[in-house]
């Protein structure tokens, strides 16, 4: 039960916070490149990831892939990529899919945790 109350009370913040903008490419890459990204998805999965400027996504036991494409995020871990529309709001992002808040996370200068 307290997953799913996570869950809820994440997707409920990310949907109060998106304002309805996305942000553009320009916008995703000046807040996300060569900074790490720590959140939650609205299945409750916890995240922490270090977005190098070389596009390699690092976190603490794996390393994947990121770029920028038709102003959306787009992931590539070895399987299937997956892109979003991102929503920026000073040091806050929330992942959209259309108009579904997918995740939310806080942007933190560089790579503090040596990843």
């Amino acid at each position: 039960m307290r997953h799913f109350v996570c869950a809820a009370v994440a997707a409920f913040a990310a949907t109060t916070l998106w304002a309805g903008e996305l942000a553009s490419g320009d916008e995703i890459t000046s807040t996300i490149s060569g900074n790490t990204v720590q959140g939650s998805m609205a299945d409750g999965s916890a995240y922490t990831e270090f977005y190098d400027a070389d596009g390699t996504i690092k976190g603490a036991d794996y390393t994947g892939a990121w770029r920028v494409e038709d102003d959306q995020m787009c992931f590539d871990y070895g399987e299937e990529e997956n892109c979003w529309g991102v929503a920026i709001d000073g040091e806050s992002v929330t992942w959209m899919n259309g108009d579904t808040a997918d995740g939310t996370g806080t942007v933190v200068s560089g790579n503090p945790n040596e990843f």
